[in-house]
């Protein structure tokens, strides 16, 4: 795992983390930062995969129940997430458009908000919900 300093990390449980890797790739121009770890010879599954997304690292694991109690722990198999992994970006349209044509489901299209925020939320092909900023007013 990388060693950039302090600070907290998201570390996302997913169903098919190369496809994960991938999506983020495409739909908010991360960039992997760290080969991925798989689970061993025999075990494609991603044990660990790192991720820069604007500036944030996020690590990702495919689902291991096996360490969990016998029980899935990625989103599709909890029902949802109550977690929002939010970035702020200089334009929300863009950012919403570009993860809806990369696969992400809308959720919450860009609108103006009350707060001054033009704001907006997708859900990505692996349950975790993302949203969107960008500041109208100043």
């Amino acid at each position: 795992m990388s060693n950039i300093g302090p600070g907290v990390r998201p570390h996302l449980m997913v169903k098919g983390g190369d496809a994960a890797i991938d999506f983020y790739v495409k739909a908010f121009s991360a960039k992997e930062i760290h080969e991925r770890v798989r689970a061993g010879d025999n075990d494609p599954r991603l044990l660990h995969g790192e991720v820069e997304i604007a500036g944030t690292v996020v690590y990702l694991a495919d689902d291991f129940p096996e360490h969990c109690g016998g029980k899935s722990s990625h989103p599709k198999a909890l029902g949802g997430t109550p977690v929002v992994l939010h970035q702020c970006v200089p334009d929300c349209d863009a950012a919403f458009n570009r993860a809806v044509d990369a696969g992400a489901t809308p959720r919450m299209p860009p609108a103006d908000m009350i707060w001054g925020d033009r704001y907006a939320q997708i859900e990505d092909p692996f349950g975790h919900v993302w949203s969107f900023s960008t500041p109208t007013k100043k």
